[in-house]
C-alpha cells in the first residue's frame, strides 16, 4: 500500500539519513504511468531481510564491492507481495522486462552493484528470472486455512501430544487473569493517536531487551499508519482482567485474504503469552474471519508446533560484477535444490500436523 511506505518516509524511518535513500522507478508511455516499482539504494543490509550477510563477507574478503545495493522492496517488511505494480490491461511480461532494463541503467549510471528484489510473488519472481535475474528460494512459516469451521477444528490436526501441549498453553491466560481481544478500524478511529502511542510502547519494549535490537520504527510511523490505513491494521492485546491494564499486544496489518504479524511487545512478562497474542488468538480470528493465509514473518521455528507450515519465499538477483555474479548464481542453484527438498521432507513426514482431509 501507497500509504504504508508514505508512513515509513514521512515519518524519518525510511530515508537517506537511515539507509534507505529513495530511488522509486516508473515506467511511462507519454505522459500516463503504466508500471512502478518502490525501490531504495542501500549502503547495508539492515533491515531488508536479504539474508545476504555472508555473500557481502565473500565480496569484502575478495575485495571486490557489495554496496550499494538497489532493492526493490518494502523497508523493514519481509511480507510476500507485488514488487512489480502494473496498470490493468498492460502487458506485464513486456513491462517487467522494460523496467528491469531502466533498474540495471540506474544501476550502471549511479555506481550501484546490484539489483535485488526481495519477497515478490512467486510468478514474478519467475518473471524476474525470465528477464536475467537468479531466483533465490527461501522460506518462512505461514498458518493456512484449510478451511476450518472452528479452533477445535484446526487443533483436531495437531498429534496428541502437541494438541494437548497447545491447549495448555491456552489455558494459561485465563489462568494469569488476561484477557484477549482484537482492536479494529472503529476503536483505531476513535482513539488513533492512543492505540498507535500503545502499539510503539509495546514494540518497542521488546527491542530494547534484544541485544540486538534496533529502533528501526519510530512513534511518527505509527502515529501516521492507524491515521491514515485504519482498515487494514490491528492490534491484538492481552490485559488484566481485573483493571483492564494493558500488558501486552501484536501490531498486525490485514487484508480480507491475509494477516500479516507484524510487531509484539509486552509490559509484564507471563508464560505462553508471546504463543497466544501472536499466534493462537490470531489464528481463532482468522478462522472465524474467513482469512486463508496467516504469515507470522521472519524466523521462529517455535511457530511450527503451533501450526504454522514452512512456506516458500522468494528473491531475485543480479550483480553486475560478473566475479559476484556467477558464483552467487551456482550457490543459489545449490541452495534452491536444498530447500526445495527439506521442504518438501517436510510436508510428507511432518511428525506434529496430521494431513489436511
Amino acid at each position: 500500500r501507497w500509504a504504508w511506505l508514505e508512513a515509513l518516509e514521512t515519518s524519518g524511518c525510511a530515508t537517506a539519513a537511515t539507509g534507505w535513500q529513495a530511488c522509486h522507478l516508473t515506467l511511462w508511455r507519454g505522459g500516463e504511468l503504466v508500471a512502478a516499482a518502490p525501490a531504495y539504494i542501500k549502503e547495508d543490509s539492515d533491515g531488508d531481510f536479504s539474508r545476504d550477510w555472508g555473500w557481502a563477507d565473500a565480496a569484502m574478503r575478495a575485495r571486490i564491492p557489495y554496496y550499494p545495493k538497489l532493492v526493490l522492496t518494502v523497508p523493514f517488511t519481509p511480507c510476500t507481495g507485488r514488487r512489480l505494480l502494473v496498470r490493468a490491461g498492460e502487458d506485464r511480461a513486456e513491462l517487467t522486462e522494460l523496467l528491469v532494463a531502466g533498474a540495471q541503467k540506474v544501476c550502471e549510471e549511479a555506481g550501484i552493484a546490484s539489483l535485488h528484489a526481495l519477497f515478490p510473488l512467486a510468478d514474478e519472481a519467475r518473471a524476474f528470472e525470465a528477464v536475467g535475474l537468479a531466483r533465490r528460494v527461501s522460506y518462512q512459516y505461514h498458518w493456512r486455512n484449510d478451511g476450518y469451521a472452528t479452533f477445535e477444528d484446526f487443533l483436531a490436526r495437531f498429534d496428541s501430544k502437541k494438541r494437548n501441549q497447545a491447549k495448555r498453553e491456552r489455558a494459561s491466560v485465563a489462568q494469569h487473569g488476561l484477557t484477549l481481544r482484537t482492536l479494529r478500524e472503529a476503536e483505531l478511529r476513535a482513539a488513533p493517536k492512543k492505540w498507535a502511542d500503545a502499539a510503539y510502547e509495546l514494540h518497542r519494549s521488546t527491542v530494547d531487551k534484544l541485544m540486538w535490537g534496533r529502533r528501526w520504527i519510530n512513534r511518527a510511523f505509527y502515529r501516521r499508519v492507524v491515521e491514515r490505513m485504519p482498515e487494514e491494521v490491528e492490534l491484538a492485546k492481552a490485559e488484566r482482567a481485573a483493571d483492564g491494564k494493558l500488558v501486552a499486544g501484536a501490531f498486525n496489518v490485514a487484508s480480507k485474504t491475509h494477516l500479516y504479524g507484524r510487531y509484539w511487545g509486552c509490559f509484564e512478562e507471563y508464560r505462553f503469552l508471546h504463543f497466544n497474542v501472536c499466534m493462537y488468538h490470531s489464528i481463532q480470528e482468522c478462522i472465524a474471519r474467513g482469512v486463508q493465509v496467516f504469515e507470522g514473518g521472519a524466523g521462529g521455528e517455535h511457530k511450527i508446533p503451533r501450526g504454522f507450515e514452512p512456506a516458500e519465499t522468494f528473491s531475485s538477483h543480479l550483480f553486475l560484477d560478473e566475479r559476484l555474479d556467477r558464483p552467487i548464481r551456482e550457490f543459489i542453484a545449490r541452495e534452491a535444490d536444498e530447500r526445495t527438498r527439506a521442504l518438501e521432507h517436510w510436508r510428507q513426514h511432518t511428525p506434529i500436523l496430521k494431513k489436511a482431509s
